[in-house]
């Protein structure tokens, strides 16, 4: 026969003590109303005393939580690369990706945070090009510095997707969209992801600020007059950023004037330390010796990324 340690209760490991406290109950005179009362009490407490006594059972990690697990395996940038901003702080940085203005609609893969980063040879031939044209009242502004490759597999990933045509009225008015890769317009390698090649334009100074996009508002081609297009503080190049149009083509013979007197000042002072234009984007260059011609990283971008700059990133942000 199975041994009772009380009436109806097994013998429990876990509640050693509980058969001789429901014995002791058992006192003669009292109502049984009374010792129901005090037993049920007893089981109570033994059973609270057995919780508090258990491990915690570990919770569920939020979703903060486990973005920053990820970080901490996130690949790093090898230590030639650098924050643009600590070798020339007064280039104007309007990182397009990180946000949704952009030929997307969306936020880019790999773009965590408004940061241009590049090797530390292209941003120092930056900071030389910038000093030249301080001196003229004007000032560069990159769109985009480095790229992850998982950003370009973004960018075919849209591509491929001929259903996804949000901004095209503003960023691909004349491309149907099936030609994006036979245009050249997308690929699946970009220079950008090598580290030496940035996106740039120039700025009147003193620079007044653009004003942020609003998602839903009416999009104007990007090759209408500047007055109609986004309003964007800098100079009138002929077109926007990342204008899938020939009229982007550095030396198309239908942009005349002042128009193309400042891509051909852009594209002088940007040769002249050593950069090298894209003949079909007046905005894009790529620094001549560059120091991984043929690696294409996949860091993300964020100050995280970049190797002991976390802390001059957090003394840099109370300025």
């Amino acid at each position: 026969m199975t041994r009772r340690s009380g009436p109806g209760f097994p013998r429990s490991t876990a509640f050693p003590r509980l058969p001789r406290l429901l014995r002791s109950l058992r006192f003669r005179g009292a109502p049984s109303h009374r010792r129901t009362a005090v037993a049920a009490a007893v089981v109570s407490a033994a059973l609270l005393a057995t919780v508090a006594a258990a491990p915690p059972v570990p919770a569920v990690p939020g979703p903060q939580v486990r973005a920053e697990r990820s970080a901490r395996h996130e690949p790093r940038a090898p230590e030639q690369f650098v924050a643009l901003r600590t070798v020339a702080p007064t280039i104007i940085q309007e990182m397009r990706y990180t946000t949704v203005h952009n030929f997307t609609g969306v936020r880019v893969d790999g773009y965590r945070q408004p940061v241009c980063i590049l090797t530390r040879p292209a941003a120092q031939a930056l900071a030389r090009a910038q000093r030249a044209l301080l001196r003229r009242g004007l000032s560069l502004k990159v769109y985009d510095c480095y790229r992850p490759q998982r950003a370009v597999d973004h960018f075919v990933r849209w591509a491929e997707d001929l259903d996804d045509e949000g901004m095209k009225a503003e960023f691909y008015p004349r491309v149907d969209k099936s030609r994006l890769f036979a245009d050249g317009y997308i690929a699946a390698k970009s220079g950008h992801s090598r580290g030496s090649t940035v996106d740039a334009t120039l700025v009147e100074l003193p620079a007044l600020p653009t004003r942020p996009y609003v998602p839903g508002e009416p999009l104007v081609p990007c090759y209408a007059p500047r007055s109609e297009r986004f309003p964007d503080n800098s100079v009138d190049m002929g077109t926007g950023f990342d204008c899938f149009d020939t009229l982007s083509h550095t030396a198309d013979p239908r942009i005349t004037g002042g128009q193309r007197a400042r891509r051909t000042l852009l594209k002088a002072v940007l040769e002249r330390e050593g950069f090298v234009n894209l003949p079909e984007e007046w905005w894009h260059f790529t620094y001549r010796q560059e120091p991984f011609p043929d690696t294409y990283f996949d860091f993300p971008v964020a100050w995280r990324s970049l190797r002991g700059l976390v802390v001059e990133h957090a003394r840099m942000a109370h300025f």
